[in-house]
């Protein structure tokens, strides 16, 4: 009887650390955001650098395949240059919703290197104040796809340090006014450092 007792109370212990394995995780990063200049019906973009903040969710579906949401924000100006407005500025809140597929690879010692790539929304709004000088904008909310690789390094069965590039692409603002309509792609870089916890 006691065997018995024992052997139950092994299974107990055992069935109770497997649940209890991570299979979702949070992270918190700082982000770079780098936009190229863009060139399209004798308009021309630029936005500045900046950095912001990014958020994600991941829920492991397999000890390899996992899914993935994502905000981000940042804040930086665009620049609108055409024949008859050499000099059109917006102050701009950018925000990136996105879900995406991630794929890990075979780790290396606490190296966890992996993949990923998406869909998502590029929400750009125009914050009207002292350095916005077009006034009858708009917000854009610009469809576009996600990819990204990083790797991770372990801390702890709680926590990794994750150092990844992540590039957006999606159609470059006009805040609603036809005259700064490119009809171009731009790709957003946001290269990411920050940390995750395991859950």
């Amino acid at each position: 009887m006691k065997k018995t007792m024992l052997l139950g109370a092994l299974m107990l212990v055992a069935a109770a650390g497997y649940a209890q394995e991570s299979r979702q995780d949070v992270s918190v990063s700082a982000i770079g955001v780098f936009t190229p200049q863009v060139n399209g019906n004798a308009v021309q973009v630029n936005a500045t650098g900046t950095v912001g903040f990014l958020g994600s969710y991941r829920y492991m579906l397999t000890p390899r395949s996992a899914l993935e949401l994502n905000y981000s924000f940042a804040q930086n100006s665009t620049a609108f240059r055409t024949s008859f407005l050499p000099n059109g500025r917006v102050h701009t809140r950018q925000q990136e919703i996105s879900a995406a597929y991630v794929y890990n690879f075979r780790n290396f010692r606490n190296f966890n290197p992996f993949a990923e790539a998406g869909v998502g929304a590029m929400l750009f709004s125009p914050i009207k104040d002292f350095r916005t000088n077009l006034l009858d904008t708009n917000r854009n909310t610009n469809i576009g796809g996600l990819f990204g690789a990083g790797v991770a390094y372990e801390l702890s069965p709680s926590f990794d340090i994750r150092v990844e590039y992540r590039g957006f692409v999606a159609k470059a603002p006009d805040f609603g006014l036809t005259n700064f309509k490119t009809n171009r792609y731009q790709l957003v870089s946001m290269p990411a450092l920050g940390v995750a916890y395991h859950f």
